[in-house]
Formats: structure tokens, C-alpha cells, sequence
């Protein structure tokens, strides 16, 4: 006999007869929960990985990796300090930029929002913006011409399109005999932009850089510097590193403006995977009572193993091979179809929309109309070990009680 006597009678007790027929039934239905509870967690925390990483790329397509500004507001000197930061070799581009907020109108529509000044070759280089352009360039912005490309849900709101004009309003004023009466300057539309973010959609408009230090009346400084990275999570790391060399400079990263959402959708996604764990733990204790009417219906097989020579530890063995394997196949199977799924969602979720006769996801709710996925297999790795370390914590007092059966006992009555 190739398996241990052990494995032997642990893998035929799997196998079901006609008298024991139930207990294998309940044990198959064990399986199938820990399988089912597996992919479930596989599944959930990879549309929670897949809307975390989708929201990530909309934010970056707007806000740069890394900022530095001084903290008075004007940055004299930025190519300087661009040229100082650029050695370090996570930085990639560089632009600068003004930000100013101000009020939009347009056909008796007023609307506050953000104005941003780019130079639109480096901003380019930066932020994605430009892949987000429904109508016109960033090119189209030039400098003394002062158009303005602003997010769609903006120009909507004030009613305009493409060649309007628009007159923006600064906090920035110019006293006069009246008081102190509000800068204003009359843009033309010249591009909109849509990022899929109502935040920025609704309420971002960018000049150009020439015209935005005309506006703010700052000379040639600017508010700071945007700049591009290799890798964008390196972020917090490059600017304690620039923190440390540049410590007259205010220096921030974009988790620092977002903080607040990516703490929210971590502290979502721990909930989730206890929740869903203890779905799995659920399943893996039902092995316990399976395994318990298995030791109580092999009562008679246990005293003739012991009387044949098996030590308590033997007889261990075999029902936490018998747990074991049932655990093993349960987890093994879970993860696999739920990797499967999770892999063809795109494929899945539009298949069962065009069944029920509606979308899950609606565009006019949510800002994303699909059910995105990203499957790391670091998280497919921990779930499937502490699956297999569940069902395995489930075989431990079953194999305990029938390692203690007295074979005089359980003989007595047969």
C-alpha cells in the first residue's frame, strides 16, 4: 500500500455508502460552503481593489504625484527648484502652476470654482488631462489670448460650449472710491475636459500660465511646481526625502489631498474581509460536526484499529486527514472559480445586465458604470491560507474525541 494506513482509511471514509451515505452528503455540503465562502471573499476584494485602483487613475489624471509651494503662496525662482528636485530619481516631469479660485459667469449663471494655470506642453507631461479632452486642446491654450478649458459638468452648469465667453471674478480686488470692487477678465472657451470625477468635472477651469500671473498679479512666480513620478505609491517617500533637503519649501503628495477617501476604502475593504472570512469560518466549523458524526459512526471501526495495534495519535491521523482534504478541495475549488470570475467580470456582469433588463451600475449614480477588478494574488494567497488553516483548526477536537475511544466501550454493544 503506497498512502500511510492513516491517509488510506482517512480518504475511503470521504468516499460515501450506502449506510453512511448522509454524513458524506453533509460532508460535501462543507465543501461546497468553504468553497463558495472563498470565492466570495476572492471576488468582493477584487472589485473593492478594482474600484480603489480605478478611482486612483481618475484622480491621478488630474492631481499630480507630488507638489512643492512655499508657504506664503509665491514661489520665486521655480525653475530652480524644479531643476533641484528633478535629481532625484523617482521624479519624471515637472510644471508649474497657479491656483486661484474665483466665480464663472456666463448668461446670467454664476458658478464658483478652481482655476488652475498650466503651461500646456509641461502639464501634458504630468497629469493626463489631456487624454480627458472632449472638446478641443490644451495646446488651444496661449498666452495673452486668455481662454479657459474647463470640466463639461462646469460648462454645463453655466450654460456655455466651445468659443463662449465667460467672465471670471478673483478675490483679488482693486479698491476704488466704491470699496473694494472684485478683479474680473472675460475668457473664451477654447476646450472641455472630462475625468469622470464630479469633483473636478464641475468645478476645475485652467488658463494659461501667463495669463493666470497677469490675473494674480504675480510676476514671474507661481504658486509651486507639479511633478511626475516613476511610481506614484513612491510618493510619500520622495517627499520625506525632499522634506529633509528642501526644509524652507512646503512639499505634499496626492495621498495627502485624498487621505481621508483611501482611509475610508481601507478601512471598507478590512471590514469586508472579516466579514467575509467569518463566512468561511462558518463553513470550515461545519467539518466539526461532520467529523464528529463520522468518529461516532466509526465507533466500532476505531476500537478494532486500536485493538490491531493503532495509537491514539494514529487514529488522529485519519480523521484529520479525512477534515484536511475536505478543506483542502473546498479552498482549492473556491479559489480557482473565484479567480475565475473575478478575471471575467467584464465578461459576466454586462451577460447578466442583458438578462434582468437593467444595469447594476448606473452612470447618472455612480461615477463608474462597470464593475472593475483587479486580482492581486497576495490577497488570493492569505485567503486561501487562512481557509486552509480554518478547516484545519476544525479537525482538531473531532480527531481528539476518536483518538480517546476506550476499544472496550465501543465494543461492548456490538
Amino acid at each position: 500500500m503506497a498512502l500511510p494506513f492513516e491517509a488510506f482509511i482517512g480518504l475511503r471514509y470521504l468516499r460515501a455508502k450506502r449506510r453512511n451515505s448522509f454524513i458524506s452528503f453533509i460532508s460535501l455540503i462543507s465543501i461546497v460552503g468553504i468553497a463558495l465562502g472563498v470565492a466570495a471573499l476572492i471576488i468582493v476584494l477584487s472589485v473593492m481593489n478594482g474600484f480603489q485602483k480605478e478611482i486612483r487613475g481618475r484622480i491621478l489624471s488630474v492631481a499630480s504625484h507630488l507638489e512643492v509651494s512655499s508657504y506664503d503662496g509665491r514661489l520665486a525662482g521655480w525653475p530652480q527648484v524644479s531643476a533641484q528636485v528633478a535629481r532625484n530619481p523617482q521624479v519624471l516631469a515637472a510644471a508649474p502652476f497657479i491656483n486661484d479660485q474665483g466665480l464663472f459667469v456666463a448668461f446670467g449663471n454664476v458658478r464658483g470654482g478652481m482655476v488652475r494655470g498650466i503651461e500646456p506642453k509641461l502639464e501634458d507631461q504630468v497629469v493626463d488631462v489631456g487624454r480627458h479632452m472632449v472638446a478641443g486642446k490644451l495646446e488651444n491654450l496661449k498666452p495673452g489670448e486668455f481662454g479657459v478649458a474647463m470640466g463639461v459638468e462646469l460648462a454645463r452648469q453655466l450654460n456655455v460650449g466651445m468659443g463662449d465667453k465667460v467672465t471670471l471674478l478673483t478675490p483679488q480686488g482693486s479698491i476704488t472710491p466704491a470699496g473694494m470692487i472684485p478683479r474680473s477678465k472675460q475668457f473664451t472657451v477654447v476646450g472641455l475636459f472630462k475625468v469622470d470625477m464630479f469633483e473636478f468635472d464641475a468645478s476645475l477651469a485652467m488658463i494659461h500660465l501667463r495669463d493666470a500671473q497677469v490675473l494674480a498679479r504675480m510676476g514671474d512666480a507661481v504658486s509651486g511646481v507639479r511633478f511626475k513620478l516613476r511610481d506614484p505609491m513612491q510618493a510619500p517617500l520622495v517627499k520625506q526625502q525632499l522634506r529633509a533637503q528642501m526644509p524652507q519649501a512646503m512639499v505634499s503628495d496626492w495621498t495627502d489631498a485624498n487621505a481621508n477617501y483611501f482611509r475610508a476604502v481601507q478601512i471598507e475593504k478590512r471590514m469586508m474581509t472579516i466579514i467575509l472570512t467569518l463566512i468561511v469560518a462558518v463553513a470550515a466549523f461545519n467539518l466539526v460536526s461532520t467529523l464528529v458524526m463520522v468518529v461516532t459512526d466509526k465507533q466500532a471501526d476505531i476500537a478494532i484499529l486500536r485493538t490491531l495495534g493503532a495509537s491514539p495519535a494514529s487514529i488522529m491521523k485519519v480523521f484529520m486527514i479525512q477534515g484536511a482534504v475536505a478543506g483542502v478541495l473546498g479552498t482549492l475549488s473556491g479559489a480557482a472559480g473565484g479567480v475565475a470570475v473575478a478575471l471575467n467580470l467584464d465578461v459576466i456582469v454586462p451577460l447578466i445586465e442583458r438578462v434582468i433588463g437593467s444595469k447594476i451600475l448606473s452612470s447618472e449614480v455612480y461615477m463608474i458604470d462597470y464593475l472593475p477588478s483587479d486580482v492581486q494574488f497576495g490577497d488570493v494567497s492569505t485567503i486561501t491560507v487562512i481557509s486552509l488553516l480554518l478547516a484545519l483548526l476544525a479537525t482538531l477536537y473531532p480527531s481528539w474525541r476518536a483518538a480517546r475511544t476506550q476499544p472496550a466501550e465501543a465494543l461492548r454493544y456490538e
